[in-house]
């Protein structure tokens, strides 16, 4: 009997579980770090309980305080989300000998999948295709290179306890290993407690395509067809969708029953993903088996119309499963793109800070929003910078694909960078559109999806400065565009007829001449601006938050601030040749010493943000000046780290 239910997680997949578990009659308990204490998942739970401390290891990662946590708020069972301790037998373990239900697998299918190397061990000897490469023991730089060697570059570096990119390095030449490997050991040991690597041929023009198995504790087990994860940037899925275009039902059934008979051989329970590279002559090789429920299940939901967490309480509780093989749906298509808080323009940076603005696409038929965020909640540098996820479903892609991003033309998100407007981009290019599918898809089409920056046209900053002046006040008439009473150009008798607003947006800076008009061009209606020319009337959405007004231009919503020139100074503390930190994070280490001389390209400086390395490097050669911070310190956006001298 499962009657609370504790969700060892945060964020998106918390809300979601805790979704179905009170439509299930569940009463919910959520935990929580420091920094999360008024989270959403906090908000939307039952029960929460604090664990203290801010990053994974203080909170999240531990154990001990997630199970005293289950005794003290009366919980049964603790579904573990994915991330921070869903692949950790060490956590089934200990949760099983407390005496509760884990939703997930057996331990002992943890430990058989749970390490990469592990799992390609055993799938070798299952007869399945494996990527050439190295999954021992040894853990040296020599026996990597070595290995590395035989195998040929390029190589992939990839955490043997993980997933989702962490602890991942794509290593080109044999110069590059030894940093991407110590580089690498530091970011799985971080995300995972295991530093422990493996290292495969990197293969070109892959398809990431897996396959959704579930087991229940009779010896059931079957597949729910297939995702392809092929969009990918840093390693990590950015668009998913079921089932993968193109795939022959002969395909998706060998695919399926190599996933399912890998289940099996481990004793399987719950909800896995076997992974495979798919080349493009329709081989395939086994990645890794995932023992959770993955991000991107809701194209799996929305495509067979099942409720995969609520088949994970059903199958702890010793249920069997509800379907065979046949009669598993394959309904329409579905696609999920994730949203993320990171600077695309900037290697797709995290960023961190406060949502002044946060607006979901509206529910209905075939659309669904994901979400772990609120506006007014903070986006810290401790966790994984996803905001959410939205779906679309349609009875074919095409279908999913518009639905898809008419979503993303709904969905505001202001105060900090996301990759909002770079989604929109993938689902609009053609290759997108024709399935033309690959983890080098981003790379190839780089040129389209992050163009370089060009000026704002003058239009738009005629806009932006009639919606600036008309937000600055309540409106009075609503009902007639031309009333003069609807407008803030007001008669002004021996003042001015113009006005010059100093607006920054995007790095740009535009004074504006506003000349004041009985009948404006422009009129805001709400958060509508209303633009009439020839007879013709366009909308924009114009929202103001704070001293930061939103205007929706070219497809784009984009951040508007007034200047005062006179007012206006350098910051203070800034330093001549001083590099510094892109985001929010922690010095990991501090490779340099003031009084060195270093050459262009060098590492003088690793931060640590949302459990990814990120290196400061040497724009040019030079020297040193001085360090302005150390190892293990908390830095802020914008902090000057190291003052370099220009050789």
């Amino acid at each position: 009997m499962i009657t609370t239910l504790l969700v060892a997680n945060r964020g998106e997949i918390a809300c979601r579980v805790m979704r179905t578990a009170k439509a299930m009659g569940i009463k919910t308990v959520a935990v929580h770090s420091a920094v999360d204490a008024n989270a959403r998942h906090v908000r939307e739970a039952d029960l929460a309980v604090n664990l203290g401390g801010a990053k994974p290891a203080e909170s999240y990662l531990r154990i001990d305080a997630l199970l005293k946590a289950a005794k003290a708020s009366g919980a049964q069972a603790i579904h573990p989300g994915y991330g921070f301790l869903s692949e950790n037998a060490g956590f089934a373990r200990a949760i099983e000998a407390a005496g509760l239900l884990f939703l997930g697998p057996p331990a002992s299918a943890i430990d058989a999948m749970g390490s990469k190397s592990a799992a390609k061990a055993l799938m070798e000897a299952a007869g399945v295709p494996l990527v050439p490469g190295y999954h021992g023991e040894a853990q040296d730089i020599e026996t990597f290179r070595a290995a590395s060697a035989v195998i040929g570059y390029p190589v992939l570096l990839k955490a043997a306890a993980g997933g989702g990119g962490k602890g991942m390095k794509v290593v080109e030449r044999e110069s590059e290993l030894t940093e991407a490997l110590a580089s690498a050991q530091r970011e799985a040991q971080s995300s995972f407690g295991d530093s422990r690597m493996l290292v495969e041929k990197y293969v070109l023009k892959p398809r990431h395509v897996e396959i959704q198995v579930f087991a229940d504790q009779h010896g059931h087990c079957l597949y729910l067809n297939e995702r392809d994860c092929s969009i990918q940037r840093r390693h990590q899925k950015v668009v998913e969708e079921a089932p993968a275009p193109g795939l022959s039902v002969a395909l998706r059934r060998a695919m399926g029953e190599a996933a399912v008979k890998a289940a099996q051989a481990i004793g399987y329970v719950g909800a896995g993903t076997v992974e495979f590279l798919l080349d493009e002559r329709g081989d395939f090789f086994f990645m890794e088996m995932n023992t959770r429920l993955q991000v991107e299940h809701p194209v799996t939901e929305a495509i067979t119309g099942l409720d995969l967490v609520a088949w994970q309480i059903r199958v702890a509780r010793g249920e069997p499963l509800p379907l065979t093989q046949e009669q598993v749906p394959l309904l329409g298509h579905a696609i999920e793109v994730r949203l993320y808080a990171e600077d695309p323009d900037h290697d797709f940076l995290p960023a961190t800070g406060t949502l002044a603005l946060y607006r979901e696409a509206s529910a209905g038929p075939g659309r669904r929003v994901d979400s772990g965020v609120g506006e007014g909640d903070v986006v810290s540098p401790f966790y994984d910078p996803m905001l959410g996820k939205l779906i679309a479903w349609g009875e074919n892609r095409e279908e999913a694909r518009l639905r898809l991003l008419a979503m993303l033309s709904e969905t505001c998100v202001g105060g900090l960078k996301t990759n909002l407007a770079f989604l929109q981009r993938v689902l609009a290019h053609p290759a997108f559109a024709a399935a033309e599918l690959d983890t080098g898809f981003i790379p190839r089409h780089e040129a389209q999806l992050l163009p370089a920056a060009t000026e704002l046209p003058e239009d738009f900053w005629q806009l932006a400065a009639e919606a600036w002046v008309q937000s600055e006040a309540p409106r009075q008439r609503h009902d007639d565009f031309h009333s003069p009473w609807s407008s803030h150009h007001g008669l002004r008798l021996g003042l001015p007829a113009e006005t010059d607003l100093h607006l920054a947006c995007q790095g740009e800076r535009q004074v504006v001449r506003l000349r004041h008009s009985a009948q404006p061009t422009a009129q805001l209606q709400g958060e509508c601006l209303l633009v009439e020319r020839a007879g013709l009337r366009q909308q924009h959405l114009a929202i103001r938050r704070g001293d930061t007004l939103y205007l929706q231009f070219g497809g784009e919503l984009r951040s508007i601030q007034r200047v005062d020139p006179i007012a206006e100074v350098e910051a203070s503390h800034s330093h001549h040749g001083g590099l510094s930190a892109p985001m929010n994070g922690s010095i990991v280490r501090v490779l340099v010493q003031a009084g060195q001389q270093v050459e262009a390209g060098a590492a003088l400086v690793v931060l640590e943000a949302m459990k990814m390395e990120h290196s400061i490097r040497a724009p040019h050669a030079g020297l040193v000046k001085a360090l302005y911070c150390g190892e293990g310190e908390m830095v802020s956006e914008g902090t000057v780290l190291v003052e370099l001298e220009e050789a």
